[in-house]
Order: C-alpha cells, then structure tokens, then sequence
C-alpha cells in the first residue's frame, strides 16, 4: 500500500471511530404491542396506525403534540358547506414505482368500509358522502352535512394504491404482496406477534429517512422487553413500566424520554336493559341490570381514589381524569370539576340505588393495550370492593379483549382512548352518541348509551362552522355525557421511552408514537 493510500486509509478508520452512531445502518425498536394485520384499513388501534404509517402514508399528518400538517395533501379547503377539496402532493411515487394520484385516494376512502375489522375505520369517513376526482391531483370530498373535522379524521386516512383491488384481504398484505405504500419505509417480512423487517425507501418524497434497516419486535412482556434493552438486542423500548422508571431514570447507562399523553383509560358501564354478563345480588343471578342506574355509575366514580392510582398504582405517570380528553382539546369542558374520592358518598348510593349490601360483577380490561392498563384494572376491583362490591377482574390481551369488545360480551369493561384528531368529535362521536350507522356515530359505543340530550347538541356543533360556536357546544357536550357517568375516565397516561445512553435523539408524541423515521443518531 503506498503512503498515500495508507493515509486516507487511517483517515477513515479514524473518522469512523470517532463518529459511529453517524454511520449507524440498523435500529431495533422493542415494542410493547404491534399490528394485528399489515392491511392499514383493517383496524383503529394505535399500534396498528404507528407501525403501518411506516409503510403507508396519511392524507393529513400531525406532528408530535397532534397540531395538523401536510401529508400526501398538501393542503385542503372548504369549497362550500358540504365540499372539502384537497391537493394531492405531486411527484410521489408508491414503493413499486407507480404514481400516486387523487384516485388512489378515492380508492381508499371507498375500500375502508370493505375491509375494515372489528376496530372499524369507518370513524374517519363517518362524513363521507362521494369523493371525485377532478384531476390527477386534485380530490373533491362531498360530506355529509357540514363537517369542519374532515381534515382531523383524515389523519388516520391510509392511502393504498388504486392496484391494490377492493378483493385484497388481511392474506395478501400480510405475505407482502399488497403491502404496497408511499411511506418511507418498504415492507420485506412480518412475524404476527414478532418481529416486522423494514428497509429504508431511499425515494421517499419526504427525503430518505436516516436508518438504512428497521426492526420492530414485538415484545409484550414488560420485563422481557427491558431485558432485551439492557442487553442490546434492541436499541429503544416504549412502554417503560412504571415500576422501572425510577430505576431507569437513576442509572447513567440509560437515557429515559417522557410525555404526557392523549391516551385516558376509561370504564365503560353497559346501560342496557340485558346483560351480557349478568351480576349476582346475594350470590344469585339476577336480569336486572343495576348500572342502568345513574346513582349506581356515580358510586363507581366516587369509589375511585385516582390520586392513588396515579401515585401509588402508576408511580406518578399520569394524571387523573375528569372527561375523555385531556385539558385544552377543543370541547374540553372547564365547568366540570375535579373528580371527587368519596367512599362514604358511594356507600350511600349503592343504599339509595336499591343495593346497600352491594352486588357482583364481572369487570374486562386489557393487559397489553396500553402502560399500567392491568395494574389500574385491578386496583379499580379493589377499591369498588371497598365499597360494598364484589368484582371479577379480568384483564385479557388485546387480540381476545376488542373482538369480543365488538361483539358487546362485557357488562363492565376498560380500555383506553386516545383523542387522537385533538377534538371531541372524534371521541364523543365514537364512544358517547346513540349508535347510528347511517350517520356514522356511536361506532365505538358498546355500552348501549343513549342520550337525546347529548346527541342533539352534539349535532349542532356538528354542523356549526364557527370554531367558537362549536367548542361551546362541544363543552356543553361533553358537560352532559360526563355528568350522566356516560363514561367514567380514570387517569390520563404518560408514556415513557427508553433507550441506551447518548445513543439516539428522540422527541416524544402525545399520541405515544415511535416512529423509526423520526429518529435520528445522537451523535
């Protein structure tokens, strides 16, 4: 080797060691939940939103405190009351190199009602009347009625090649064949409760994202995915639990990332006059539904001590909740007050209700959904049971938990909701409003609650296009549903990531995302 090339030789092993997270190829996620299909229409979960955004694009984007931005539009407008016209970027190309246009995102907003699972996407076309092309990029949306959200509810608007066929099924994007998208990321393979292989889309409109390889392995045991963390098997976890954080957050090797989040874990009380799952009075089966009655869901409220759960059950990660969003969202209501604790007041309801020796139910939550679902489960049971009641929990995994949600087979359940579009439409819409397939409402009411009160202001702010005039009855709403215990929240969630010391730079999102693309070498 002559002197020359010995140098510059020296030079790059020098450059090299000095800076190896800038040449960094590969970056492992350990994540506590993934997809449960690769089709991105399938499913509303946020995990399935967070991993499938890799692949696949949205209309809209948000950034990490939820704040709308261009996605594959580059921008949308209201043309009258009932039209929203949207600009399709231009020069985007899908991962098998055909153009993206406005027809393939008619195609999408027509095959969501096709395929979609039992998390219904349809919660974000819910206003959809027609969509029309009217050039290669330029979309025209005609609502139903007039809807100032469209543009929030097309955040979670996956865009899939028109190619793709309305006969295209959980099968055909599973193996790959149809996991076809404009993200920044290609799809190479995906183990279902294992790992999903990624690699880098070097053509990706958006610039090509830093890490050339991505892994995100499904872990979903807590300690096994802190485990994989410490022993560098992964290079990020989400999720911490919260009996790791102080731990984490003392120990040098680690670096920790913290955020409020959107995500509120609430108690879902069935009002319907039958049971799925009757409760016992004196040890014996009974067909009277006790949570029909408003005194008997206030003396659930009461019995929760969520100061307790946020410090003690959830080692100070989160807050405690007193409506289905978090303070500031549009339609946050500031006249509701603070969640009382008041055993003796829940006492003197269940007397009054009819049940002063209390009764027995069964109560459903997830254990996998979200950090602390299981643990805030049980501590509910036993607090209730302060009160006089005795209570089954059950926390099950999400892939048992939603389906059976959806079939309605829980009389008592929990899980948590993310006001991911940062607005009540979207949350009160779903889960609060008579069930109304027509309209699109009460999607995701399985509690069979029903308030004419509730639905018809609600409606108003629906159709009203001033932001001030619609906040005002959304507040109002929202007044209504949680004075009613339609629901009855328990604690807003923090999330915590975590990855090896001065390895990563990572900015932490409200709605808990890890998005690989996002995240870039520390050094």
């Amino acid at each position: 080797m002559n002197v020359r090339a010995l140098k510059s030789a020296v030079a790059a092993l020098a450059l090299l060691v000095a800076a190896p997270a800038a040449f960094a190829q590969d970056l492992t996620i350990g994540v506590r939940a993934g997809p449960d299909s690769i089709d991105p229409h399938w499913s509303t979960l946020g995990s399935q939103a967070e991993t499938l955004r890799h692949i696949f694009d949205t209309l809209v984007d948000v950034d990490e405190k939820l704040q709308l931005k261009p996605g594959l539009a580059t921008s949308w407008t209201p043309i009258d009351d009932t039209t929203w016209e949207f600009k399709i970027r231009e020069g985007v190309k899908f991962h098998d190199g055909s153009p993206l246009t406005a027809k393939d995102v008619k195609f999408s907003i027509e095959r969501i009602p096709v395929v979609t699972g039992p998390m219904p996407m349809t919660l974000y076309t819910k206003y959809v009347e027609t969509a029309e092309v009217v050039d290669d990029y330029t979309l025209r949306i005609k609502t139903k009625g007039v809807a100032p959200s469209l543009p929030n509810d097309f955040t979670r608007l996956f865009v899939v090649s028109a190619n793709t066929g309305m006969e295209a099924r959980n099968e055909q994007f599973n193996s790959g064949e149809k996991a076809i998208g404009t993200g920044p990321y290609k799809f190479v393979s995906w183990q279902p409760k294992g790992d999903l292989v990624l690699v880098r889309n070097d053509d990706y409109w958006g610039g090509a994202p830093h890490w050339k390889n991505v892994v995100r392995k499904e872990i979903a045991d807590d300690a096994a995915r802190v485990a994989a963390l410490r022993s560098g098997q992964v290079d990020l976890i989400n999720y911490v639990p919260a009996s790791d954080y102080v731990g984490f957050k003392n120990d040098k090797a680690l670096d920790t990332f913290i955020s409020d989040s959107v995500y509120i874990l609430n108690v879902q009380p069935t009002v319907k006059d039958v049971l799925p799952q009757k409760v016992k009075i004196d040890g014996k089966e009974t067909d009277v539904n006790p949570f029909k009655d408003l005194r008997v869901r206030q003396a659930l409220d009461y019995a929760i001590n969520r100061d307790v759960l946020v410090n003690v059950v959830l080692e100070g990660l989160g807050t405690p909740a007193n409506q289905l969003m978090p303070e500031g969202f549009f339609g946050y209501s500031t006249e509701l007050p603070k969640r009382e604790y008041d055993l003796a007041k829940a006492k003197e309801l269940l007397a009054e209700a009819g049940y002063p020796k209390g009764f027995e139910f069964d109560f459903t939550c997830t254990n996998n959904r979200v950090p602390g679902d299981a643990v805030v489960c049980e501590a509910l049971a036993q607090m209730w049971s302060r009160a006089g009641l005795k209570v089954n929990a059950q926390a099950l995994n999400g892939t048992v938990y939603f389906p059976a949600a959806a079939r309605e087979e829980f009389s008592v359940a929990m899980s948590a909701w993310g006001t991911l579009t940062g607005e009540a439409a979207y949350t009160y819409g779903a889960l609060v409003h008579t069930r109304d397939k027509d309209k699109g409402f009460g999607n995701f009411n399985r509690t069979g609650y029903s308030n004419p009160e509730f639905d018809a202001v609600f409606a108003k702010g629906a159709a009203t296009l001033n932001n001030d005039e619609r906040r005002k009855l959304y507040e109002q709403g929202s007044f209504i549903a949680m004075e009613d215990r339609a629901l009855i929240p328990t604690v807003i969630l923090q999330t915590v990531w975590a990855a090896k010391a001065g390895e990563l730079k990572f900015t932490p999102r409200v709605d808990q995302e890890t998005r690989a693309y996002a995240i870039q070498p520390a050094k």
